[in-house]
């Protein structure tokens, strides 16, 4: 396989428009998904007849292909870029939901216990205690989620709003490696700033973590 390292610097530019096009359509998925898992987490925490319920249809829908999901949307939202951001946010809401769930379960009793005996009302006891004591764990779930979604990017390509997956799709019609390995690089690099931004995010987050270590 030879590699035509003189078509970087020539397509400078539509890198970097595919590369931004990518995150458009990533990172309002994670967002989208996040949204929707925390109120169902605080649900099938606090609701346990509910728990295994909402955690299935989850898992269902993970189940299905992302092209699948992708075709069964079409009727509804069309070849747009909300197509996109609606099939990976239901596909990282599984992992979302199921790490938030976890991390809620994950605190103490007696914490909650103890805030319920100062007086804290539930919904306190939710934003001021559980969800910080569970933050790390829901974190690691984002950071999973993130890079999933950056993964599955590419996919919609087949809809028109692939971002980097285009360069794929050059280069297996052309027969020209070169975009696809300029593809593999770029979703690899964004995946791993991603990451790190997040682990960032979560380490200014959690202080108290911090003077434990």
């Amino acid at each position: 396989m030879t590699i035509d390292w003189g078509w970087f610097p020539d397509h400078q530019s539509d890198l970097v428009t595919l590369t931004l096009d990518h995150l458009s359509t990533a990172v309002p998925a994670v967002l989208f998904g996040l949204l929707i898992a925390l109120p169902l987490a605080v649900i099938a925490h606090r609701v346990r007849p509910l728990r295994g319920l909402l955690l299935g249809v989850s898992n269902i829908l993970f189940t299905i292909p992302s092209i699948a999901i992708f075709v069964l949307l079409l009727p509804v939202t069309g070849l747009t870029r909300t197509t996109a951001i609606t099939g990976l946010t239901i596909y990282t809401l599984v992992v979302l939901l199921r790490n938030t769930v976890e991390g809620l379960d994950s605190v103490p009793t007696k914490v909650r216990e103890a805030s319920t005996a100062m007086g804290a009302r539930p919904l306190r006891t939710l934003l001021t205690v559980e969800l910080p004591l569970a933050f790390p764990v829901i974190m690691a779930g984002v950071r999973v989620a993130t890079v999933m979604a950056i993964s599955l990017v590419s996919v919609a390509s087949y809809i028109g709003y692939g971002g980097l997956g285009q360069l794929f799709t050059d280069g297996f019609q052309r027969n020209y490696p070169t975009p696809v390995v300029a593809g593999v690089i770029l979703s690899l690099l964004l995946a791993l700033v991603a990451d790190a931004v997040l682990v960032t995010i979560q380490w200014l987050c959690t202080p108290w973590l911090r003077r434990r270590a």
